[in-house]
């Protein structure tokens, strides 16, 4: 319990310092090693930042000039550090192979340098190898220049992660000798008849049909399992704790840094009002619960009225588990913790190609009431986030129409476990151009059964949800359902060469990326762009 109490007045205390009204130098020393941690009961070796899981909490004011050193103190690994949503230049992003930045060798610090140039909340974590998954995340706030318009009493990070005593390395091999390795959760015999009764004899034995001739398994909505759910660092039985005064606006900054773990977010007896995604405000909506994407981050303002505990429940999509923390008046209170939801079945739905090819860049995933990834449980009448909702709070600055449209499709061989990007695994030498300033549509295909957070480094994207051109919300990290599709909008005005990527984090590792070209503005021509692209045998575009 004093652990739990420790980390929660550590978080808020982190959340709550001062903001500057002027500009200046933040400067951050950032040790990385190996170490025992005892999180779940074991000791077990994983990645510490500053001698903690996660890392500490990263503090900045719009305009500030950050200065981090990173010194890597592990004895055989190099490592780095990815600034996640962060608008900075390609040396400073940190990804390895990117925009002449090396990692950082064993023994050697690297200092990252760059201006801060937005406000909200975001992230870090590792891009090398597993060390995301080993330990190496936390989570950034940064203050806006002016008054925020986002007010509350209270603010608190909500960073989920997934805890494996397991390490990556031994994980991804699981993968590689069978993509079904963690797949304790098959149908049954007893399913099937359950199936006849519902759907009919008939309907049930060609459902089952289908499934068996594409070698899939209709319950696969997480390929890893055997997780312990954490937020900030703590299982739920440590239970990570907000404190409140009946009456307050408490805002919570949730950050899912799990390596393959998508959530069901809940505050029984909460309404939840989400004001900022990925960092950036949006106009208010009140919600029941959110569907929460690896890599997403939201904001969310709460308002407890009475002097008891709630529960913040984060379910696992594939309901293994929960991440739960609470907000009490008191420390030592806890709430109710919510029973587990059944878990969803995917269907026909969920592989419909004709789906994928209709020409409805809005689509959304609750357009599809026969898709079992769309179903939460949740009971009726419950009001649960989609993307339709999310509108820019202020608008946006360049509404021109796209010049051209480039596919992105998402595909993969889920028998060797290989993902891919238009058919290909990651090779440096692919990618997709574009010349600086240009405004192009980016559509995104996904042509497996699962979903897929698709996450472009240095830029923002404007979601096209159905909102006006002007009131798009940006986003840094889109979830593409299965068997679905989405489009964004870009303007190409970050110069370098830009991961593209899931963000689970082994399907990023075996081949579910590729590079993002900004050409230096006046060497390329938005023509020019696509002539080379397709000339160079790279032609991801209609």
């Amino acid at each position: 319990m004093k652990h739990a109490i420790l980390a929660g007045l550590l978080v808020w205390g982190l959340a709550l310092m001062p903001a500057t009204s002027t500009a200046e130098t933040r400067e951050y020393t950032l040790t990385i090693a190996r170490q025992d941690v005892t999180i779940t009961g074991e000791k077990l070796s994983k990645i510490t930042v500053n001698g903690t899981l996660p890392g500490p909490v990263l503090r900045f004011a719009e305009g500030d000039d950050a200065v981090i050193h990173v010194k890597n103190a592990m004895k055989t690994e190099a490592t780095s550090v990815h600034w996640h949503g962060l608008l900075l230049p390609g040396l400073m992003d940190g990804a390895p192979g990117y925009n002449g930045f090396k990692g950082i060798k064993p023994g050697e610090t690297f200092t990252y340098r760059f201006e801060i140039r937005q406000s909200g909340t975001y992230w870090y974590h590792a891009h090398t190898l597993g060390q995301e998954q080993e330990g190496l995340y936390a989570g950034i706030i940064i203050d806006p220049k002016g008054p925020d318009p986002i007010r509350a009493d209270r603010d608190y990070v909500v960073l989920l992660s997934d805890f494996s005593r397991e390490t990556s390395g031994q994980i991804l091999g699981n993968l590689k000798k069978s993509s079904e390795y963690y797949q304790y959760n098959r149908r049954t015999l007893g399913d099937f008849f359950r199936d006849v009764r519902q759907q009919g004899f008939s309907k049930a034995l060609k459902t089952s049909g289908e499934w068996g001739r594409m070698r899939m398994l209709s319950s696969d909505l997480s390929d890893v399992t055997g997780y312990h759910f954490l937020i900030n660092g703590l299982t739920k039985d440590q239970n990570w704790t907000g404190i409140f005064t009946p009456g307050e606006k408490v805002r919570l900054r949730f950050i899912n840094a799990s390596a393959m773990t998508m959530y069901d977010i809940r505050i029984p007896g909460l309404k939840m009002t989400v004001v900022a995604a990925d960092g950036q405000p949006v106009v208010p909506v009140e919600v029941d619960e959110f569907r929460f994407g690896n890599a997403e981050t939201y904001d969310v303002i709460v308002e407890p009225k009475d002097d008891r505990a709630y529960t913040i429940a984060a379910e696992s999509l594939d309901r293994e588990g929960f991440a739960l923390g609470t907000l009490a008046p008191r420390v030592g209170l806890r709430g109710d913790i919510p029973a587990q939801r059944a878990r969803a079945i995917l269907t026909m739905t969920d592989m419909n190609m004709e789906l994928m090819m209709r020409d409805d860049p809005d689509m959304d995933m609750s357009d599809l009431p026969d898709s079992g990834w769309a179903k939460t449980g949740a009971p009726e009448g419950t009001t649960t986030l989609s993307y339709r909702d999310l509108k820019s709070l202020t608008p946006q600055t360049d509404t021109r129409e796209p010049t051209r449209d480039i596919t992105v499709r998402l595909g993969g061989n889920m028998e060797r476990y290989i993902w891919t990007i238009n058919g290909k695994t990651f090779d440096p030498a692919d990618g997709i151009e574009t010349a600086f300033n240009e405004r192009v549509r980016i559509i995104y295909i996904n042509e497996t059964m699962m979903a897929h957070p698709v996450h472009l480094h240095g830029m923002f994207v404007q979601l096209e949800n159905g909102q006006s051109t002007a009131s798009l919300p940006n986003k840094h990290t889109l979830i593409v359902p299965p068997g679905q599709r989405a489009s964004v909008l870009l303007t190409a005005n970050e110069v370098g060469t830009w991961p593209l990527h899931c963000h689970l984090l082994y399907h990023m590792s075996s081949g579910m990326m590729t590079s993002f070209i900004v050409h230096e503005q006046g060497t390329i021509a938005p023509s020019e762009a696509s002539s080379a692209h397709k000339e160079a045998g790279h032609d991801h575009h209609d």
